[in-house]
Protein backbone atom coordinates (compact mmCIF):
# COMPACT_ATOMS: atom_id res chain seq x y z
CA UNK A 1 0.00 0.00 0.00
CA UNK A 2 1.14 3.55 -0.67
CA UNK A 3 -1.83 5.58 0.56
CA UNK A 4 -0.70 8.75 2.31
CA UNK A 5 -2.45 11.24 4.58
CA UNK A 6 -1.25 14.64 5.82
CA UNK A 7 -2.22 16.50 9.03
CA UNK A 8 -5.73 18.00 9.08
CA UNK A 9 -5.06 21.71 8.60
CA UNK A 10 -7.38 22.81 5.79
CA UNK A 11 -10.47 24.59 7.14
CA UNK A 12 -13.90 24.16 5.54
CA UNK A 13 -17.49 23.52 6.63
CA UNK A 14 -16.76 24.13 10.30
CA UNK A 15 -13.93 21.61 10.60
CA UNK A 16 -10.45 20.94 9.16
CA UNK A 17 -9.51 18.46 6.46
CA UNK A 18 -6.62 16.17 5.52
CA UNK A 19 -5.61 15.10 2.03
CA UNK A 20 -5.67 11.38 1.25
CA UNK A 21 -3.58 10.36 -1.79
CA UNK A 22 -1.81 7.43 -3.38
CA UNK A 23 1.67 7.81 -4.82
CA UNK A 24 1.16 4.68 -6.96
CA UNK A 25 -2.22 4.75 -8.68
CA UNK A 26 -5.66 6.30 -8.56
CA UNK A 27 -7.11 2.78 -8.59
CA UNK A 28 -5.38 2.05 -5.30
CA UNK A 29 -6.65 5.35 -3.84
CA UNK A 30 -10.25 4.71 -4.91
CA UNK A 31 -10.12 1.15 -3.57
CA UNK A 32 -8.86 2.36 -0.18
CA UNK A 33 -11.46 5.14 -0.03
CA UNK A 34 -14.32 2.82 -0.97
CA UNK A 35 -13.30 0.29 1.70
CA UNK A 36 -13.26 3.11 4.25
CA UNK A 37 -16.66 4.39 3.17
CA UNK A 38 -15.36 7.73 1.89
CA UNK A 39 -17.86 9.06 -0.68
CA UNK A 40 -16.66 9.66 -4.23
CA UNK A 41 -17.85 13.27 -4.05
CA UNK A 42 -14.89 13.88 -1.68
CA UNK A 43 -12.47 13.12 -4.53
CA UNK A 44 -10.84 16.20 -6.12
CA UNK A 45 -8.90 14.97 -9.13
CA UNK A 46 -5.82 13.61 -7.35
CA UNK A 47 -6.86 13.39 -3.68
CA UNK A 48 -9.73 12.89 -1.27
CA UNK A 49 -10.59 15.57 1.27
CA UNK A 50 -11.31 13.87 4.60
CA UNK A 51 -12.38 15.55 7.86
CA UNK A 52 -10.19 15.48 10.94
CA UNK A 53 -12.55 13.18 12.83
CA UNK A 54 -11.67 10.37 10.40
CA UNK A 55 -7.90 10.85 10.56
CA UNK A 56 -7.10 8.27 13.25
CA UNK A 57 -9.37 5.68 11.65
CA UNK A 58 -7.73 6.08 8.23
CA UNK A 59 -4.27 5.76 9.76
CA UNK A 60 -5.42 2.58 11.52
CA UNK A 61 -6.63 1.28 8.14
CA UNK A 62 -3.12 1.69 6.72
CA UNK A 63 -2.78 5.28 5.48
CA UNK A 64 0.75 6.49 6.14
CA UNK A 65 1.14 9.74 8.07
CA UNK A 66 3.36 12.25 6.23
CA UNK A 67 3.78 16.00 6.30
CA UNK A 68 1.92 18.16 3.82
CA UNK A 69 5.18 18.93 2.00
CA UNK A 70 6.11 15.23 1.79
CA UNK A 71 2.65 14.32 0.51
CA UNK A 72 2.89 16.89 -2.29
CA UNK A 73 6.46 15.86 -3.16
CA UNK A 74 5.53 12.20 -3.51
CA UNK A 75 2.34 12.99 -5.43
CA UNK A 76 4.30 15.11 -7.91
CA UNK A 77 6.98 12.42 -8.28
CA UNK A 78 4.28 9.82 -9.04
CA UNK A 79 2.91 11.90 -11.91
CA UNK A 80 -0.57 11.91 -10.38
CA UNK A 81 -0.57 15.55 -9.25
CA UNK A 82 -2.96 17.80 -11.18
CA UNK A 83 -1.37 21.24 -11.75
CA UNK A 84 -3.33 24.14 -10.29
CA UNK A 85 -3.93 25.65 -13.74
CA UNK A 86 -5.80 22.51 -14.79
CA UNK A 87 -8.21 22.46 -11.88
CA UNK A 88 -11.78 23.40 -12.82
CA UNK A 89 -11.79 26.64 -10.83
CA UNK A 90 -9.00 28.15 -12.93
CA UNK A 91 -9.41 26.42 -16.27
CA UNK A 92 -12.07 28.70 -17.70
CA UNK A 93 -10.14 31.83 -16.75
CA UNK A 94 -6.84 30.54 -18.15
CA UNK A 95 -8.45 29.31 -21.38
CA UNK A 96 -10.48 32.48 -21.87
CA UNK A 97 -7.32 34.57 -21.58
CA UNK A 98 -5.59 32.39 -24.15
CA UNK A 99 -8.47 32.67 -26.60
CA UNK A 100 -8.72 36.44 -26.26
CA UNK A 101 -4.99 36.77 -27.01
CA UNK A 102 -5.59 35.02 -30.34
CA UNK A 103 -8.05 37.73 -31.44
CA UNK A 104 -6.55 41.04 -30.25
CA UNK A 105 -8.35 43.05 -32.94
CA UNK A 106 -11.80 41.88 -31.90
CA UNK A 107 -13.96 43.42 -29.19
CA UNK A 108 -15.12 41.49 -26.12
CA UNK A 109 -18.62 41.52 -27.60
CA UNK A 110 -17.26 39.51 -30.52
CA UNK A 111 -14.91 37.24 -28.59
CA UNK A 112 -16.87 36.47 -25.44
CA UNK A 113 -19.82 34.62 -27.03
CA UNK A 114 -17.43 32.50 -29.10
CA UNK A 115 -15.21 31.46 -26.21
CA UNK A 116 -18.26 30.87 -23.99
CA UNK A 117 -19.74 28.51 -26.58
CA UNK A 118 -16.45 26.67 -27.04
CA UNK A 119 -15.92 26.26 -23.30
CA UNK A 120 -19.47 24.97 -22.94
CA UNK A 121 -18.74 22.39 -25.63
CA UNK A 122 -15.49 21.32 -23.96
CA UNK A 123 -17.34 21.04 -20.62
CA UNK A 124 -20.10 18.68 -21.75
CA UNK A 125 -20.85 16.08 -19.05
CA UNK A 126 -19.98 13.06 -21.23
CA UNK A 127 -16.39 14.29 -21.65
CA UNK A 128 -13.78 12.95 -19.28
CA UNK A 129 -10.62 12.97 -21.39
CA UNK A 130 -11.71 15.20 -24.29
CA UNK A 131 -12.37 18.09 -21.94
CA UNK A 132 -10.95 21.48 -21.02
CA UNK A 133 -7.86 19.92 -19.42
CA UNK A 134 -7.06 18.22 -22.72
CA UNK A 135 -7.58 21.50 -24.58
CA UNK A 136 -5.17 23.31 -22.27
CA UNK A 137 -2.65 20.47 -22.57
CA UNK A 138 -2.71 20.71 -26.37
CA UNK A 139 -2.30 24.50 -26.32
CA UNK A 140 0.55 24.20 -23.81
CA UNK A 141 2.27 21.55 -25.92
CA UNK A 142 1.99 23.75 -29.02
CA UNK A 143 3.74 26.54 -27.11
CA UNK A 144 6.42 24.06 -25.98
CA UNK A 145 7.10 22.89 -29.54
CA UNK A 146 7.31 26.47 -30.80
CA UNK A 147 9.73 27.42 -28.01
CA UNK A 148 11.95 24.54 -29.10
CA UNK A 149 12.13 25.95 -32.61
CA UNK A 150 9.42 24.04 -34.45
CA UNK A 151 8.09 26.20 -37.27
CA UNK A 152 4.49 26.64 -38.41
CA UNK A 153 5.38 29.30 -40.94
CA UNK A 154 2.62 31.88 -41.10
CA UNK A 155 0.06 29.55 -39.55
CA UNK A 156 0.82 29.83 -35.83
CA UNK A 157 -2.60 31.30 -35.04
CA UNK A 158 -4.33 28.76 -37.28
CA UNK A 159 -2.63 25.92 -35.37
CA UNK A 160 -3.81 27.31 -32.04
CA UNK A 161 -7.33 27.95 -33.34
CA UNK A 162 -7.39 24.39 -34.70
CA UNK A 163 -6.55 23.16 -31.19
CA UNK A 164 -9.60 25.02 -29.88
CA UNK A 165 -11.88 23.50 -32.51
CA UNK A 166 -10.39 20.01 -33.01
CA UNK A 167 -12.69 18.33 -30.47
CA UNK A 168 -15.31 21.06 -30.25
CA UNK A 169 -17.81 18.51 -31.55
CA UNK A 170 -17.29 15.27 -29.64
CA UNK A 171 -20.11 12.76 -29.39
CA UNK A 172 -18.15 9.77 -28.07
CA UNK A 173 -20.40 7.58 -30.21
CA UNK A 174 -18.61 4.66 -31.89
CA UNK A 175 -21.58 4.18 -34.24
CA UNK A 176 -20.80 7.48 -35.98
CA UNK A 177 -18.65 7.23 -39.12
CA UNK A 178 -14.92 7.57 -38.41
CA UNK A 179 -13.86 11.18 -38.64
CA UNK A 180 -17.40 12.57 -38.39
CA UNK A 181 -16.69 14.46 -35.16
CA UNK A 182 -13.63 16.05 -36.76
CA UNK A 183 -15.60 16.94 -39.89
CA UNK A 184 -18.36 18.55 -37.83
CA UNK A 185 -15.73 20.39 -35.77
CA UNK A 186 -14.08 21.68 -38.96
CA UNK A 187 -17.41 22.94 -40.31
CA UNK A 188 -18.02 24.70 -36.97
CA UNK A 189 -14.59 26.35 -37.23
CA UNK A 190 -15.33 27.51 -40.78
CA UNK A 191 -18.64 29.02 -39.72
CA UNK A 192 -17.46 30.71 -36.52
CA UNK A 193 -14.18 32.08 -37.86
CA UNK A 194 -15.77 33.34 -41.06
CA UNK A 195 -18.39 35.15 -39.00
CA UNK A 196 -15.56 36.75 -37.01
CA UNK A 197 -14.09 38.05 -40.25
CA UNK A 198 -10.82 36.12 -40.25
CA UNK A 199 -9.09 35.93 -43.65
CA UNK A 200 -10.36 33.09 -45.84
CA UNK A 201 -6.93 31.39 -46.14
CA UNK A 202 -6.58 31.28 -42.36
CA UNK A 203 -10.09 29.89 -41.94
CA UNK A 204 -9.37 27.23 -44.56
CA UNK A 205 -6.07 26.28 -42.93
CA UNK A 206 -7.67 26.03 -39.50
CA UNK A 207 -10.40 23.74 -40.82
CA UNK A 208 -7.84 21.62 -42.72
CA UNK A 209 -5.84 21.12 -39.55
CA UNK A 210 -8.95 20.12 -37.59
CA UNK A 211 -9.75 17.47 -40.21
CA UNK A 212 -6.16 16.22 -40.06
CA UNK A 213 -6.59 15.25 -36.39
CA UNK A 214 -8.94 12.46 -37.42
CA UNK A 215 -5.89 10.43 -38.50
CA UNK A 216 -2.85 12.37 -37.28
CA UNK A 217 -1.20 11.83 -40.65
CA UNK A 218 0.27 15.17 -41.77
CA UNK A 219 2.33 15.12 -44.95
CA UNK A 220 6.12 15.25 -44.47
CA UNK A 221 6.22 18.92 -45.48
CA UNK A 222 3.16 19.92 -43.42
CA UNK A 223 4.87 21.80 -40.60
CA UNK A 224 1.69 23.19 -39.10
CA UNK A 225 0.06 19.77 -39.17
CA UNK A 226 3.09 18.20 -37.52
CA UNK A 227 2.96 20.64 -34.61
CA UNK A 228 -0.77 20.16 -34.01
CA UNK A 229 -0.60 16.37 -34.38
CA UNK A 230 2.31 16.08 -31.95
CA UNK A 231 0.66 18.39 -29.42
CA UNK A 232 -2.53 16.31 -29.57
CA UNK A 233 -0.57 13.08 -29.02
CA UNK A 234 1.71 14.47 -26.31
CA UNK A 235 -0.33 12.64 -23.67
CA UNK A 236 1.02 9.32 -24.92
CA UNK A 237 4.52 10.31 -23.84
CA UNK A 238 3.76 11.20 -20.24
CA UNK A 239 4.85 9.47 -17.06
CA UNK A 240 3.14 6.46 -15.58
CA UNK A 241 0.69 8.34 -13.35
CA UNK A 242 -0.49 10.78 -16.01
CA UNK A 243 -0.83 7.98 -18.53
CA UNK A 244 -2.92 5.90 -16.13
CA UNK A 245 -5.18 8.91 -15.58
CA UNK A 246 -5.49 9.33 -19.35
CA UNK A 247 -6.51 5.68 -19.81
CA UNK A 248 -9.11 5.91 -17.04
CA UNK A 249 -10.58 9.08 -18.54
CA UNK A 250 -10.78 7.58 -22.03
CA UNK A 251 -12.63 4.58 -20.62
CA UNK A 252 -15.10 6.90 -18.91
CA UNK A 253 -15.63 8.72 -22.22
CA UNK A 254 -16.85 5.39 -23.56
CA UNK A 255 -18.57 4.12 -20.43
CA UNK A 256 -21.61 3.18 -22.52
CA UNK A 257 -19.52 0.71 -24.57
CA UNK A 258 -19.30 -2.87 -23.18
CA UNK A 259 -15.89 -3.88 -21.84
CA UNK A 260 -15.21 -6.44 -24.55
CA UNK A 261 -16.06 -4.04 -27.36
CA UNK A 262 -14.06 -1.25 -25.79
CA UNK A 263 -11.02 -3.49 -25.31
CA UNK A 264 -11.11 -4.55 -28.95
CA UNK A 265 -11.51 -1.00 -30.21
CA UNK A 266 -8.81 0.35 -27.93
CA UNK A 267 -6.39 -2.40 -28.96
CA UNK A 268 -6.92 -1.44 -32.61
CA UNK A 269 -6.16 2.20 -31.81
CA UNK A 270 -3.02 1.27 -29.87
CA UNK A 271 -1.76 -1.00 -32.63
CA UNK A 272 -2.32 1.69 -35.25
CA UNK A 273 -0.33 4.17 -33.16
CA UNK A 274 2.50 1.70 -32.62
CA UNK A 275 2.65 1.10 -36.37
CA UNK A 276 3.19 4.79 -37.10
CA UNK A 277 6.83 5.49 -37.84
CA UNK A 278 7.49 8.12 -36.82
CA UNK A 279 4.78 8.49 -34.23
CA UNK A 280 5.73 12.13 -33.67
CA UNK A 281 6.37 14.30 -36.72
CA UNK A 282 8.50 17.07 -35.21
CA UNK A 283 12.10 16.62 -34.11
CA UNK A 284 11.19 17.97 -30.68
CA UNK A 285 8.26 15.61 -30.29
CA UNK A 286 10.41 12.64 -31.25
CA UNK A 287 13.09 13.63 -28.76
CA UNK A 288 10.78 14.36 -25.84
CA UNK A 289 7.99 11.83 -26.12
CA UNK A 290 8.69 8.89 -28.46
CA UNK A 291 10.43 6.53 -26.03
CA UNK A 292 7.85 6.95 -23.26
CA UNK A 293 4.93 6.83 -25.71
CA UNK A 294 6.03 3.52 -27.22
CA UNK A 295 6.64 2.11 -23.75
CA UNK A 296 3.18 3.21 -22.58
CA UNK A 297 1.40 1.90 -25.67
CA UNK A 298 3.23 -1.42 -25.52
CA UNK A 299 2.36 -1.74 -21.85
CA UNK A 300 -1.33 -1.35 -22.69
CA UNK A 301 -1.16 -4.41 -24.89
CA UNK A 302 1.12 -6.37 -22.56
CA UNK A 303 0.63 -4.93 -19.04
CA UNK A 304 2.66 -7.65 -17.32
CA UNK A 305 5.72 -7.27 -19.55
CA UNK A 306 8.93 -6.03 -17.87
CA UNK A 307 8.88 -2.64 -19.66
CA UNK A 308 5.92 -1.57 -17.49
CA UNK A 309 7.83 -1.97 -14.23
CA UNK A 310 10.24 0.92 -14.52
CA UNK A 311 11.48 2.91 -11.51
CA UNK A 312 8.85 4.87 -9.63
CA UNK A 313 8.86 8.59 -10.39
CA UNK A 314 10.50 8.20 -13.81
CA UNK A 315 9.17 10.77 -16.23
CA UNK A 316 10.02 11.50 -19.84
CA UNK A 317 11.76 14.77 -20.63
CA UNK A 318 9.22 17.54 -21.06
CA UNK A 319 11.55 20.38 -21.95
CA UNK A 320 9.83 22.93 -19.73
Amino acid sequence: MAVLIDPARWPAHGTVFSHLVSDRSLAELHEFAAAAGIPRRAFDGDHYDVPVERYAELVARGAREVSGAELVRRLVASGLRIPAARRPGRLDRVLSQRFHRLLPGHSPLERDPVVADLLARWSEPHRHYHDRSHLLAVLTSIDLLLRHGEDCGRWVRAVKLAAWFHDAVYRGDPSRPPGQDEEDSAVLAETVLSDLGLPDPEVEETARLVRMTARHDPDPDDRAGAVLSDADLEVLGRGRGDYARYLAAVRRDFAHVPDEDFAAGRAAVVLSLLEQDPLYRTATGRRLWTAAARRNLSAELHPTAPHWHRPRGERPGRGG
